[in-house]
C-alpha cells in the first residue's frame, strides 16, 4: 500500500496511490484523517483503507490533488550521519563505533514538488539522498530482531544542508533545520511490500546528472539496528520519522562545489518506492 497525505478541495487527508488515482479516506469514517492517527490506529487504520482500495470507489485522480510530506509534522525526526563508508571516506572521518544521531526540526519538513529554498544567509546549500522508515506502533527498547514489527513503512528523504550553517555547531541540527530543508515522500510504502529494505538501489540526480548511485545495503548500521539503538533511549512513536543516511557524492564534496542553485531540481529515486522530486528556489 503507498498511504500518502494530500490536499484536495482545501482539506488535507490521508489516502492510498492506486495506478494513477489517490483513494480519498472520506469514503470511510473509520479512516483518520492524520497520518499520526492513521498509524496510530495500526490494522484497524489499515483494513479499512483496503477495503476502501477493494470497493473501486472514492477515487481522485493524481493529477487533481496535492502531496505533502507523508507525515506532515513528525513528533520526532531523526537523522544518522555517517553511514555509508564511501561518505565516511570522502569526508576523510573515522568510521563511528555506535550510530551517530541528530535531529531535524519538524518544520523543516515539506512534501514532493515543494520547492527548496536557498537560504539568505547561505549560498552552501547541499543535497542528501537517503531512505527513511516511518515508526508505526509506540515502542521502547526493541530487540534488532523485533524491529520489522514496529515500522510502518519507508518513504525517501532529502536530507538538505546548510553546510556553513551546519559546521558551527557540533550537533548539527541548526545546519540541517532551516525552513524546507525536510523533504519527504512521495509517499509511505507499507513494509509488507518492501520486504528487505537493505538491498533497495538509491540515485539523486540534480537536473539530469547523476550526483548519487548506491544501494541500501551499504548502511554500517541497517534499519533495524537504529530502531534497536534509539529505543533504548527513547520512546518511539507512530509517525517518528528515521533517515538512514546518505552515501557519497554530496555537492560539499565535488570540485567544483556541487551546491544546490535557484533554478535546479533534485530528483531521488529508491526502488520499490518512488521519486521525490523538488525544486530550488531563493528564499523569498
Amino acid at each position: 500500500m503507498k498511504l500518502v497525505t494530500f490536499t484536495h478541495a482545501q482539506s488535507t487527508r490521508v489516502g492510498a496511490v492506486v495506478d494513477d488515482t489517490v483513494v480519498d479516506s472520506l469514503g470511510s469514517p473509520a479512516i483518520p484523517p492524520r497520518m499520526i492517527d492513521f498509524l496510530a490506529s495500526g490494522s484497524e487504520a489499515l483494513a479499512a483503507m483496503q477495503a476502501l482500495i477493494d470497493s473501486g470507489s472514492h477515487r481522485i485522480p493524481l493529477r487533481d490533488v496535492k502531496l505533502e510530506a507523508p507525515v506532515p509534522r513528525p513528533g520526532k525526526y531523526l537523522a544518522i550521519s555517517l553511514n555509508y563508508a564511501d561518505h565516511i571516506a570522502e569526508t576523510g572521518k573515522d568510521r563511528p563505533e555506535y550510530p551517530s544521531f541528530f535531529t531535524k526540526q519538524s518544520t523543516c519538513v515539506i512534501g514532493t514538488g515543494a520547492a527548496i529554498q536557498r537560504p539568505r544567509v547561505s549560498d552552501k546549500l547541499d543535497y542528501e539522498g537517503e531512505l527513511a522508515f516511518v515508526i508505526g506502533r509506540r515502542c521502547h527498547h526493541v530487540p534488532v530482531e523485533k524491529a520489522r514489527e514496529v515500522i510502518a513503512g519507508f518513504t525517501i528523504a532529502n536530507d538538505v544542508s546548510v553546510r556553513d550553517w551546519q559546521a558551527r555547531s557540533p550537533t548539527m541540527m541548526i545546519g540541517k533545520s532551516f525552513d524546507t530543508a525536510g523533504p519527504l515522500g512521495p509517499w509511505i510504502v507499507t513494509a509488507d511490500e518492501i520486504p528487505d529494505p537493505h538491498n533497495l538501489e538509491l540515485k539523486t540526480r540534480v537536473d539530469e546528472e547523476l550526483r548519487q548511485n548506491a544501494n541500501t545495503g551499504e548502511m554500517l548500521f541497517n534499519c533495524y539496528e537504529m530502531v534497536a539503538y534509539l529505543s533504548e533511549a527513547m520512546t518511539l512513536e507512530p509517525g517518528d520519522v528515521i533517515s538512514t543516511g546518505t552515501p557519497a557524492g554530496v555537492g560539499v564534496k565535488m570540485y567544483p562545489r556541487g551546491y544546490l542553485k535557484p533554478g535546479q531540481t533534485v530528483r531521488i529515486e529508491i526502488e520499490g518506492i518512488g521519486t521525490l522530486v523538488n525544486p530550488v528556489v531563493m528564499e523569498p
